[in-house]
């Protein structure tokens, strides 16, 4: 039997003083609009390493995992297909905030004024906020 499957990406909160780190998407979907820095998890990887890398790569920040969030199912989250995602708090270990990879910017906004975002993040970042 040919099941389908959804797949699986993983994203990162990362909050210092009132304000949320978010990467400028460089690519479709959402081409540059703002979102949460992530994205897909690799074959044989650890989702808590795949976060750790997809922040790097996009924004130059060296982080470690402080929390597991949550996980965002809902099957028309992502316009290419099924995704689920899974959201990790995140603590910045080093690095200067640089667009890098899929992202033409990177940077912090304050939680109290968020540009328009790509996927649900608008939905994470809400649940990050009545969380804290």
């Amino acid at each position: 039997m040919d099941y389908k499957i959804p797949k699986l990406t993983v994203d990162g909160a990362l909050i210092e003083n009132n304000s949320i780190l978010l990467i400028k998407r460089k690519n479709n979907p959402y081409k540059n609009n703002w979102a949460l820095p992530g994205g897909f998890l690799e074959y044989g990887e650890k989702a808590e390493v795949g976060v750790v890398r997809e922040i790097y790569e996009e924004t130059g920040l060296k982080t470690k995992v402080s929390d597991l969030f949550g996980v965002y199912s809902d099957p028309n989250r992502d316009p290419r297909g099924h995704t689920v995602t899974i959201v990790y708090l995140l603590n910045r270990i080093s690095g200067v905030v640089k667009g890098g990879d899929d992202a033409s910017d990177a940077r912090f906004f304050s939680l109290d004024d968020l540009p328009s975002l790509s996927f649900d993040h608008d939905k994470i970042i809400e649940d990050i906020k009545r969380r804290f």
